[in-house]
């Protein structure tokens, strides 16, 4: 009876590996197929020949791509959106989590703010409001606009507030004991203790700020100021033949739509490809963590 309990479970660990494996295979051919494309000559991509290996390697796509002034400065723009926007949001959420994390007896408004909170995931006021309330502060056109409307998370505040109620309360009381404020409890007790938590909103957040292209086409009254996935969404959707120079159409003689475009996709997403695995061994536990009180 023991032995087949035996085999039994190593059939079912082995059942999850596979499986496990072959989903994350599926996931990851995509990925492949596009930086395939993007390495391949204009010939093989129009004629749907690479597959999850370049045909006719050449790195002029990349070239072409990285030699644009636009993209460099679409780029730079992210990358100060993603500076700001996650030290804000992060620093803004750590303030809103920690009292929403006390008991009521401690805050008295506690359930209703964060019923405030919860409603504005459920409702919101529409598109035109939203964007007449930005432009009445003045900021159109301007990388605030990208950064201060969404820098209060309600998810993040969400998990952040379960995973600081799941912390030991004699750590906070001690604390107090010993003369610390809350000021001072926050950024030497709970915030070093909350790392997992942080580092997996810290993660919501990055990629929340990098694949943002709505906001940057309905805010940036110049393309000039563009995001880079806004950038890479008007590059994508339909290019402007008449912006070409020589230079340019020289290199696209050995280049087609789809080897450009693919180009573009893939530079868009490897610095978050780069980050993520920095970040992941933090995700499960900040996710577990935060999402029911402890």
């Amino acid at each position: 009876m023991v032995q087949k309990r035996g085999i039994g479970r190593t059939l079912f660990v082995a059942f999850n590996y596979t499986f496990l494996l072959g989903i994350s295979v599926l996931c990851l051919l995509p990925l492949i197929h596009v930086l395939s494309v993007s390495f391949s000559s204009s010939a093989a991509a129009m004629g749907g020949l690479v597959k999850l290996w370049p045909v006719q390697f050449t790195p002029n796509a990349y070239e072409y791509v990285l030699k644009k002034p636009e993209f460099l400065t679409a780029l730079w723009i992210t990358l100060k959106r993603v500076v700001l926007g996650v030290s804000i949001s992060m620093f803004l959420t750590i303030l809103t989590a920690y009292p929403l994390a006390k008991e009521k007896s401690k805050f008295k408004w506690r359930t209703m703010y964060a019923w405030l909170l919860v409603l504005t995931m459920l409702f919101n006021g529409g598109l035109i409001p939203w964007y007449m309330t930005i432009k009445s502060l003045g900021m159109l056109d301007s990388i605030w606009a990208l950064v201060l409307p969404g820098a209060v998370p309600v998810f993040n505040v969400i998990l952040l507030l379960n995973f600081y109620r799941g912390l030991p309360k004699e750590l906070e009381e001690s604390a107090f004991m010993d003369g610390a404020g809350h000021w001072t409890t926050l950024w030497r007790i709970y915030a070093p203790l909350s790392l997992p938590a942080l580092a997996t909103i810290g993660l919501f957040t990055i990629v929340s700020h990098w694949n943002s292209w709505f906001d940057g086409l309905i805010l940036m009254n110049s393309p000039e100021n563009y995001p880079l996935q806004s950038y890479l969404r008007t590059i994508i959707v339909g290019q402007d033949l008449t912006m070409l120079t020589s230079t340019d159409l020289s290199l696209l003689q050995d280049l087609s739509e789809q080897t450009v475009k693919t180009a573009q996709i893939f530079l868009g997403a490897l610095p978050i490809i780069l980050v993520y695995p920095f970040l992941q061994r933090f995700f499960i536990k900040g996710i577990v963590m935060g999402s029911v009180k402890g």
